[in-house]
This record gives structure tokens, C-alpha cells and sequence, in this order.
């Protein structure tokens, strides 16, 4: 579905942030980017987004009229005097189309977030305003999800249900995505592969291969998840490694 092939993205500098980077995400997979801070995870996804322009290489959709894409940030950034609801339209205004109301507040179940359409974000604990935020991207029905760190900021237990809760909207809705960690749990768990990225470059591929039959808690203990959780640690390793 994505393909990005010999990209390179430099802010001015000498050093190019991102360098011949080849990156692709097929349809309906999710691809985790785990790394040090700085090595351009959050840079790629702007790229993906058009919000930058790669100085070399090139972006390719396969399809027509390119992606209908979500973005999901770290922070919720939720307008504050506007309530749940009409939070989540947004996209759906900005893109000048009249919002199907029922069709949002069938978003606002499927995270869990039914009556609360009329609340305003300053009342919404944190995991809240995170299912609010996941709603919103999903209003616009994208075919195409970025999530820059989004459960980064929460504790473990909401961690884990809020990756879930992404899991299945995931399978019911059929969307492909890049997610971006600095958590090897999460993206072993998370991810149908997950790429490991040092300097602007991929360094490593890691596919978990989870039993996705088997309730979250025995996948998160399975010995698939660990060698994930390991082979990813170990390339990270690596990498540093050699930077030092």
C-alpha cells in the first residue's frame, strides 16, 4: 500500500535526519518504528503525511487518488472548548463534508466513550481524551493510520487496554498503519512487523508472530512475544554499538 524508496530528509543541516531510507507497509498491516530518541521515527511519519517533503527519494501510494490518512499524536491535543462530539467531527468539517452524527457517535462505542458526546475534554481523565483523540482520527474512515507515540504517556494497565481496544478496531475496520514506540513491548505485541531505526535508517526487521487466537494476557506471555521483545532489544544493542 505505502512504499517509500530511497528517502533522505535533512532540516538544513549537514547530516540528513533521514538517509536511503526504504520503507513499506502492505495492506491491512500495521508496522511498528521503535529507536532511539532523535533517529527520525516521528520525521518518517511526517513524511508519509505530506506535512514534509523528502530531499531525495520518493513517496508511492498503490492507489489511485492517494491515502485517506488518520493521525493519531502523543499528545491528544483536543480543543478544550468544544465538546467530545464535536471534537471528533472535526476532521470530517476540515474536509468540508456534512458529519454523519450517528456515524461519530457509532466512533465514540467502539471506544468505549458512549455518553460522553456532550462532555468537554477538561473533564476526561488521560486514557479518555486518548479515545477521544483515536476516534477522531478514525471520523474521516481512513484507510491509512499514524500514531506518533500516542499511549506514551500512559500507565501500563491503560497501556495494555488501549493497545487492545486499537487491535480490534484494527481488524474490524481493515486499516494499515505505522506505529511509532520507543516501547519494545508494545511494538512486539502491537505489530505485524516491527522496524528497528538508528541514525534515519533501518537497521533491522523483527516479526512477532503472535497467536492472535489467544487472549492478550497469553500472547503478552507467549515465547513468540519474548523472542520478539528480545531479537528487537538485541538490534537496538547493535546499533548503539556501533555508534559508540
Amino acid at each position: 500500500m505505502l512504499n517509500m524508496q530511497g528517502i533522505g530528509f535533512s532540516y538544513g543541516g549537514d547530516t540528513g535526519v533521514i538517509q536511503d531510507l526504504n520503507l513499506n507497509v502492505q495492506q491491512g498491516e500495521l508496522v511498528a518504528i521503535v529507536g532511539p530518541s532523535g533517529c527520525g521515527k516521528s520525521t518518517i511519519l511526517r513524511l508519509v503525511a505530506g506535512l514534509l517533503k523528502p530531499t531525495s527519494g520518493e513517496v508511492f501510494w498503490d492507489q489511485s487518488g492517494g491515502p485517506q490518512i488518520g493521525f493519531v499524536f502523543q499528545d491528544a491535543a483536543l480543543m478544550p472548548w468544544k465538546t467530545v462530539l464535536e471534537n471528533v467531527a472535526l476532521p470530517v468539517k476540515l474536509s468540508r463534508q456534512r458529519p454523519d452524527m450517528c456515524h461519530l457517535m457509532a466512533y465514540l462505542e467502539q471506544v468505549g466513550l458512549g455518553g460522553f458526546e456532550a462532555r468537554y475534554p477538561g473533564t476526561l481523565s488521560g486514557g479518555q481524551k486518548m479515545r477521544v483523540s483515536i476516534a477522531r482520527a478514525l471520523s474521516a474512515n481512513p484507510n491509512f493510520l499514524l500514531l506518533d507515540e500516542p499511549f506514551g504517556a500512559l500507565d501500563e494497565i491503560l497501556r495494555f487496554k488501549l493497545n487492545d481496544l486499537l487491535l480490534d478496531l484494527k481488524t474490524s475496520q481493515g486499516w494499515s498503519g505505522l506505529f511509532v514506540t520507543h516501547s519494545l513491548y508494545e511494538a512486539a505485541y502491537m505489530a505485524d512487523r516491527v522496524l528497528v531505526l538508528q541514525n534515519g535508517t533501518v537497521v533491522g526487521m523483527v516479526i512477532p508472530e503472535l497467536n492472535r487466537s489467544l487472549r492478550p494476557s497469553e500472547q503478552r506471555t507467549s515465547k513468540e512475544f519474548l523472542a520478539a521483545v528480545a531479537q528487537i532489544g538485541a538490534l537496538l544493542e547493535e546499533g548503539e554499538s556501533h555508534d559508540a
